[in-house]
C-alpha cells in the first residue's frame, strides 16, 4: 500500500509542477482540500494551488523536480522534494534574472479515503526569490496597536523632513545585453568599509530596473559640478541616455561615466524588496577617484560641493 501511496504522489507531483498537468492533481486532492504555508501562513484551495503552480512554471518554464523522499506515518505523509530552474520571466513582480536556482521544501500532507484534505508546507514563492539573493523586508506595513492600526506619517511632512537632508547626486549604471543602462539617484550610501559595502535604492518604475536584476554588477558614479545636463539625462525617460556622453567601462563592464567625481563599480550580491522600491546591496570591486568637486542637492536644487563653507 505504501509503494503505490508513493507512486500515486510522485506521479501526480511531478506531473503538475514539471509539465502544467493538474488534471493529475484532482485524483489526489480531497473536495475540501486546503494548502497552509508555515512561512506567510496563507491558505489555499485546489484553484489557489494551481494558480500558484502556474506562476512559478511561466517564471521558471524549465522547472524540474525531485521526490527525494517519502515518509509515510500513521495519519500523515511527509513530503521532501527539490526544484530546479531558470527564472526567465517576472514572477512576484521581480523581472526575470536568468539565474538557475535550486530550492527545497517539505510537505505534510494528511490524508482521508485516500485522498489529501489538508497540507502543510514549509515552502513559499519567496524561497525561489530568496534562492536569488532577492529577499522581502519584513515589517514594514503599518503595525497596530491592539485593535487600532498606527496612521501613517502625513506624505507632506516627510517630504519637508527629506528635504532638509543634503545628499550627493549619483548616476546608477549598468548593462542590458550590450546597452548600457542608468539612472539618476540620491539614495545611495556606504555601508561599511571592511568588506566595502554600498546600497542603493531604486524604484520599481525605472526603465533601468530589469535590467538590474538580470546583471551581476553595477556602476555608482558621483556626479561632478560640471555634470549638471547629466543629470537632466538620466532624470529623464530618453531611449538612449548615453548617446551624448563619454563613458567607459568598469572591470566587469559596468559604464562609468567620463568627468564624476568619482565612480566605482561592484558586484551585486543581495536585494532587498521595499514596496515601491528595491535595495541592492553590493561589494565594492573597482573605484577612481578624480579632483572634480561633487555636486550637492538639497531641496530640489543643486549646489557646487566645493564652494561650501566650512562650521
Amino acid at each position: 500500500m505504501q509503494q503505490i501511496l508513493e507512486t500515486l504522489i510522485t506521479s501526480a507531483w511531478l506531473a503538475a509542477w514539471d509539465k502544467g498537468d493538474f488534471t493529475a492533481l484532482d485524483g489526489l486532492l480531497a473536495a475540501g482540500y486546503t494548502r497552509s504555508s508555515k512561512a506567510t501562513g496563507a491558505t489555499v484551495d485546489i484553484a489557489g494551488l494551481k494558480a500558484e503552480i502556474a506562476a512559478v512554471r511561466v517564471a521558471f518554464p524549465d522547472l524540474r523536480t525531485t521526490v527525494d523522499d517519502i515518509v509515510e506515518g500513521s495519519e500523515t505523509v511527509a513530503v521532501f522534494w527539490t526544484s530546479t530552474g531558470t527564472h526567465t520571466h517576472e514572477y512576484l513582480g521581480v523581472p526575470a534574472t536568468g539565474l538557475t536556482v535550486q530550492t527545497r521544501g517539505s510537505n505534510i500532507l494528511i490524508l482521508k479515503d485516500g485522498k489529501i484534505t489538508k497540507e502543510t508546507v514549509t515552502w513559499d514563492g519567496s524561497e525561489l526569490l530568496a534562492s536569488l539573493g532577492i529577499r522581502p523586508l519584513r515589517g514594514i506595513a503599518a503595525p497596530e496597536i491592539g485593535d487600532r492600526a498606527v496612521p501613517e506619517l502625513d506624505a507632506d511632512l516627510m517630504k519637508a523632513f527629506n528635504r532638509q537632508f543634503i545628499t550627493g547626486v549619483t548616476v546608477v549604471t549598468t548593462k542590458e545585453g550590450e546597452t548600457p543602462k542608468g539612472l539618476a539617484a540620491n539614495s545611495y550610501c556606504s555601508v561599511s568599509i571592511e568588506p566595502p559595502l554600498v546600497l542603493v535604492c531604486v524604484q520599481k518604475t525605472s526603465s533601468t530596473y530589469p535590467a538590474l536584476f538580470s546583471s551581476s554588477h553595477l556602476g555608482i558614479n558621483i556626479l561632478g559640478t560640471g555634470q549638471r545636463d547629466t543629470v537632466g539625462v538620466f532624470a529623464s525617460k530618453a531611449p538612449d541616455k548615453f548617446a551624448e556622453l563619454e563613458w567607459h567601462e568598469g572591470p566587469n563592464g559596468s559604464p562609468l561615466l567620463d568627468g564624476s567625481a568619482a565612480s566605482l563599480e561592484a558586484e551585486i550580491q543581495e536585494r532587498f524588496q521595499a514596496k515601491t522600491h528595491t535595495v541592492f546591496i553590493c561589494r565594492v570591486r573597482h573605484a577612481e577617484i578624480d579632483n572634480t568637486a561633487p555636486m550637492v542637492y538639497k531641496a530640489g536644487r543643486f549646489y557646487d560641493g566645493g564652494n561650501l563653507a566650512e562650521l
